[in-house]
Parts: structure tokens; C-alpha cells; sequence
């Protein structure tokens, strides 16, 4: 598209199915890097991805000509098959339906990214599901309860 110039931010959050504590720390670095290899086949990038055991946090940026809920349910399918074909988890490996999207300015790209970077510390004073909730008000996003991700 000529003369069409664009820089799109967005702050992604998902959770493994019934928040289950599945992601291991000896190896989500590959999960995270399969990520990012998914994304940018699909000509979008991801600057960061970390989270929980439970969840995903991901601050990427998308073409203007994206579907961001396509792109998601790409990354999500991508790599829960290739957990589950690696063998990493002793349970079928499942990413819960829906995520959370939230655009970030490019004035607030660094402090969304330290926000990500530093999720571990983070979540020794916060739930995820107070964090999540968090997200959806300050971004005033209606939302129902019963619909925010499910636990066992």
C-alpha cells in the first residue's frame, strides 16, 4: 500500500485452558521463541513475550491489513500442537479460548515492555485474574465475570 505508513502496538494476554500451571520454566523459552517464529511468518513481530505458568503476555506489533483475532488463534494452534507433539507436557496442552488485546502507544511501547519483562516479580503482589481485570477497566472494556478465564 503506498504511501500508507503505520506502527500498531498491541498488548496480548491469554491463559492455558482452566489456568493450569503447565508452561515449565525449562522450557518456555523455546515455546516463547516458537511464538515469535509463528508471528513473524505471518509478517507480524513480537518484541516480548513472558508470563506465568498460566499465562502469556505479548507486546507485538501487526500490519494494518491484520485480523489480530486470526493472528492469535495462529499463535495459540501453532503452539500448543507443537507442545503437545514435543512432548512437554505430561497432560494434552490446550490455550483457553479468548484473550485480551489491549493498543499501546508508541510513547508507552518501553513501559509495556518492562511490564512484561518483569511478570514473575509482578505476580508475587498480583493475581492474574486481578491483573486481567485490571486491564479491562483501565482500558474500559465491558466484560462479564463468568466469561473471564475459567478455572478448574
Amino acid at each position: 500500500m503506498p504511501n500508507t505508513y503505520t506502527r500498531l502496538y498491541y498488548h496480548v494476554v491469554f491463559a492455558v485452558k482452566y489456568r493450569r500451571c503447565l508452561i515449565h520454566k525449562t522450557w518456555k523459552i523455546e515455546l516463547y521463541k516458537y511464538m515469535a517464529g509463528t508471528a513473524l511468518h505471518l509478517g507480524h513481530k513480537i518484541y516480548i513475550i513472558n508470563g506465568m505458568p498460566d499465562h502469556i503476555h505479548l507486546l507485538l506489533s501487526a500490519k494494518p491489513t491484520c485480523n489480530l483475532s486470526e493472528l492469535i488463534r495462529e499463535i495459540k494452534s501453532n503452539s500448543s500442537k507443537w507442545i503437545n507433539n514435543s512432548g512437554f507436557s505430561r497432560e494434552k496442552f490446550a490455550w483457553q479460548t479468548g484473550f485480551g488485546a489491549f493498543s499501546v502507544s508508541y510513547s508507552d511501547v518501553d513501559r509495556v515492555f518492562k511490564y512484561i519483562e518483569n511478570q514473575e516479580r509482578h505476580h508475587m503482589k498480583k493475581s492474574f485474574r486481578k491483573e486481567y481485570i485490571e486491564h479491562l477497566d483501565s482500558n474500559d472494556i465491558d466484560y462479564n465475570e463468568a466469561y473471564i478465564f475459567k478455572e478448574i
